[in-house]
């Protein structure tokens, strides 16, 4: 049974657990169309039209965690992409608590995924509509799909055998602390040294598949507002806002 830790509940934070939704994203914006305000947890055993980054879709095997987030007006828009970060940093957090035996195989990908020994666990998708954010995670506790761009893995392949239910209570309690820290924004320069301290691929030579080219350079940093610092082979900075990262130090990966 679905749950959320009780320091989340303390807070005011609900929860609606479904057993099959359509997106849960989808169903927190819907409910925030209707007055809806959170902070509230969405979750759902199961998927039938879960997505991606970009339309993509994203695979929805039940014994995963499929969760989104609904916040309503958490800072100005223009803050709004930085809960991305805040997310991933959550979910970091939960694993390793989960698992303390993880810490050194995870890393997060820019923008928004999250890796074990290289290989995708966890992805986030940010949706919002008018006033409300909903902040969608998915994270493969028991199995993982096997035709994607970008190789996946889950928690039983590395021997963690955690139920999407345990998953997801250390999760609601890991996003209170890290929305905290992020303070509307006002944090974000400390939730971004944790995310690079994180990271996977900084200072090293990356591939980045943008809608119309694709750039191979180093990742060189994140700058104020989480964007990519690329560093092209000409010596010249290009700074990416959205593109998907492969790393060419892991066999094209």
């Amino acid at each position: 049974m679905m749950q959320l830790d009780p320091r989340a509940s303390a807070a005011g934070v609900r929860l609606i657990a479904h057993d099959a939704v359509g997106s849960t994203n989808a169903e927190a914006l819907t409910l925030a169309r209707h007055g809806e305000r959170g902070p509230l947890w969405v979750t759902a055993n199961r998927q039938s039209a879960g997505k991606g980054r970009r339309g993509r879709p994203w695979v929805s095997e039940p014994g995963n965690l499929h969760a989104s987030l609904l916040l309503t007006d958490p800072a100005g828009p223009e803050h709004w992409p930085e809960l991305s970060f805040v997310a991933a940093l959550a979910i970091h957090d939960a694993l390793v608590e989960i698992s303390a035996t993880l810490k050194s195989k995870l890393a997060i990908k820019w923008p928004n995924d999250l890796l074990l020994a290289g290989e995708k666990v966890s992805g986030i998708l940010l949706e919002a509509e008018g006033e409300a954010v909903a902040l969608g995670i998915g994270v493969n506790c028991t199995k993982h799909p096997g035709e994607v761009d970008f190789p996946a893995t889950d928690l039983a392949v590395h021997g963690v055998l955690a139920a999407q239910e345990t998953v997801f209570g250390v999760l609601s309690a890991k996003m209170l602390g890290r929305v905290a820290q992020w303070n509307a924004g006002e944090g974000f320069s400390t939730v971004r040294a944790d995310w690079l301290a994180r990271a996977a691929g900084v200072g090293e030579e990356i591939r980045v598949r943008l809608a119309d080219r694709e750039l191979t350079g180093r990742f060189e940093a994140l700058d104020e507002a989480g964007g990519l610092v690329l560093r092209l082979p000409d010596g010249k900075a290009e700074t990416i806002t959205a593109g998907d990262v492969f790393m060419t130090n892991a066999g094209g990966r």
